[in-house]
């Protein structure tokens, strides 16, 4: 069956993006379509707002973290499940990892999934310049094809249409399919990890019903779905599935929402809210595949970790933003000290690794205690820390596999250890040996104690998806024993 699929890029970050693939979302879902979305890169806020805007998980695509194969297995498995799909890009269209190739771009996922872009252009203070722009990336790749153009933050009327004049007189191969107006009603506020998540912000229904109205009244939706109709595309060989693992991982994440819990299912226990929302969905996919049953919960309501949890699973979020609330919830931070006591695995990603540590203390100078599992503190600070993707070796036998294993991952935080020096006489050590895409100089980071493994990286297990089933095993094996 023919599906339609295209990918939203623009020629550089901030021209609107973001927002224009959400108003098509919603108005597309208004329309009664199952649109599945995807984002191009490591983020977990963008992918937020699309579940919010179509109803479905929105999934990460990534030419780093992840290979070809996956990414295109993933892509297809999904789009046969929907009408049709919205992929967004990351930053400018060819822009990736360095200035001479197309490696980690846009560009580059659009051809691996053979997509058609539609080029999202800041018109703000444009006219015939824009035509000249869109030709220059038009004719920049000739493997790559333009479905078309939609320009954004048009100042009126007359103003799109000295746009469109300009387009058909001097590049009349992209058609242009609208033109959204400025209007700050409809633009998304800024927090320090780039957009603020769907918890923080004002994206909720009556803001996603103005975006829908904005794409309906100024956007030639059935022009644009009808320019990128497609036919599935035949999956590539699986000669490398994974980054350093075996085959087969993409058919894990396929089979998992088809398989059903065991009657000895490791139950793994998912902080989720507010303060823990940053999760690849194909993590959760791969541990539910290796047999888990998933159990969420929230600390910020006031939840302790569930009785039968095998395992804890902190992901990244905003704890310093909801730290006094955290710190006030005794029975969350009494039921981790048991569950660590017990040799239970607990595994925690950046904000998971604050809330694991003695305490946070925020830009104000406040403090607040936290699990106190690891012998070091954090601290908030007004600069970010640390950003880029980098390459996890394991230099021992950890919860997430045996010493050499090799994962891929990405760093984002304002925060960093501080009292490390207290570790020293302590039962914790690091365990990971870091090197980044940027920098070849290996550092150690992952810090175990005792049971529980804590870092700065999120890992996508896609990378290595092994790695989920050897905690499911090693909580399957300790909780037997």
């Amino acid at each position: 069956m023919r599906k339609w699929a295209f990918v939203v890029a623009a020629p550089q970050s901030g021209s609107g993006k973001t927002t224009v693939t959400l108003a098509l979302l919603a108005a597309l879902r208004r329309r009664g379509l199952r649109i599945q979305p995807f984002k191009v890169g490591p983020d977990f806020i963008d992918p937020g707002f699309h579940t919010q805007a179509t109803g479905r998980i929105s999934r990460n695509l990534d030419g780093w973290m992840l290979s070809r194969h996956y990414n295109v297995s993933l892509f297809e498995r999904l789009l046969a499940e929907a009408d049709g799909a919205v992929v967004e890009g990351v930053m400018g269209l060819f822009d990736g990892y360095d200035g001479v190739s197309e490696a980690g771009s846009t560009a580059q996922m659009a051809k691996w999934l053979d997509l058609p872009v539609l080029l999202v252009v800041d018109a703000r203070s444009m006219a015939r310049s824009a035509a000249a722009l869109v030709h220059g990336f038009a004719s920049f790749d000739p493997g790559l094809r333009l479905a078309g153009v939609v320009f954004n933050r048009v100042g009126s009327p007359s103003h799109l249409g000295f746009l469109r004049e300009a387009m058909e007189s001097s590049c009349p191969q992209v058609p242009v399919f609208g033109g959204i107006p400025r209007e700050d009603a409809v633009a998304i506020p800024e927090r320090h990890l780039g957009l603020v998540t769907v918890e923080d912000t004002g994206v909720d229904k009556a803001f996603l019903e103005r975006l829908a109205r904005v794409a309906e009244e100024h956007v030639d939706l059935d022009g644009l779905v009808g320019s990128c109709w497609r036919h599935p595309q035949p999956v590539l060989p699986a000669g490398e599935v994974v980054h350093g693992g075996e085959r087969g991982g993409v058919e894990s994440v396929q089979s998992a929402s088809e398989r059903r819990p065991r009657p000895d299912s490791v139950v793994v226990a998912v902080a989720r809210d507010a303060a823990f929302c940053f999760y690849y969905q194909d993590n959760l996919d791969l541990l539910e595949a290796a047999g888990a049953r998933l159990r969420f919960f929230s600390p910020l309501a006031g939840e302790a970790v569930p009785e039968e949890a095998d395992v804890v699973y902190l992901g990244g979020g905003y704890p310093e933003v909801h730290a006094e609330r955290l710190s006030e919830n005794r029975p969350f931070f009494e039921s981790l000290r048991r569950l660590a006591s017990r040799g239970r695995p607990i595994y925690g990603e950046c904000g998971g690794l604050m809330t694991l540590s003695r305490s946070v203390q925020l830009l104000s100078g406040e403090v607040f205690p936290m699990a106190g599992l690891l012998p070091f503190r954090t601290r908030m600070l007004p600069h970010r820390k640390a950003l880029g993707y980098v390459e996890v070796v394991l230099t021992e036998n950890t919860l997430l596999g045996p010493r050499g294993t090799r994962l891929r991952g990405h760093e984002f935080h304002y925060s960093e250890i501080v009292g490390g020096d207290e570790a020293a006489g302590s039962r914790c050590r690091s365990v990971y040996r870091l090197t980044g895409r940027k920098f070849r100089a290996e550092r150690p980071e992952g810090y175990l104690a005792g049971s529980v493994l804590a870092s700065y990286v999120h890992l996508h297990w896609g990378s290595c998806p092994q790695a989920a089933h050897h905690l499911v095993s090693l909580a399957r094996s300790g909780r037997s024993s």
